[in-house]
């Protein structure tokens, strides 16, 4: 949900109308629409590049995962590491796009711990994962713009911690 609908929500479950401080909220969420869009537009117009340099980076850091024997030995395991590069990389323009971490964590955090265990994907290498993810998805964007971005990165790199 977005500062707005969170803001009408509450004030409307507490029969109340909204404070100043959440009209102050909404209009500092407004203001920063543009820059929101503007990284989004980055973000999912790069998709494949940013997806490409991570793995690269990822599998320099860690070329036991594409060892024989490793979690993305084979071309399909690979592949399954791709698209769950490119799915984060999409909850996360989610959270940037309504200016929240909450659809991280709904869409994209609830029982990820327990589904890489059963599926026998280290934890320490699907945070490893996402830091690689947040460099090469930051290394596009200027300063302000990666400044605004990182959070969001840093909230899924810490769920999963």
């Amino acid at each position: 949900m977005t500062v707005v609908s969170q803001v009408i929500l509450k004030a409307d479950d507490e029969l109340r109308y909204p404070t100043t401080g959440e009209l102050k909220n909404i209009s500092d969420f407004l203001k920063t629409g543009e820059q929101r869009l503007r990284i989004v537009d980055t973000l999912t117009e790069n998709e494949k590049k940013i997806v490409d340099r991570a793995s690269g980076q990822l599998w320099k850091k860690r070329p036991d995962f594409i060892a024989p024997g490793g979690n993305a030995a084979g071309q399909r395991e690979r592949s399954l590491c791709l698209r769950d590069y490119g799915w984060y990389l999409r909850v996360i323009t989610y959270g940037i796009l309504s200016g929240d971490k909450d659809p991280i964590e709904s869409i994209g955090l609830i029982g990820v711990k327990e589904m890489y265990n059963s599926l026998g994907v280290p934890m320490p290498g699907m945070v490893e994962a996402i830091r690689c993810l947040k460099e090469a998805s930051l290394a596009l964007l200027d300063d302000e713009d990666a400044k605004e971005a990182a959070p969001y990165f840093d909230f899924i790199i810490q769920a999963m911690s």
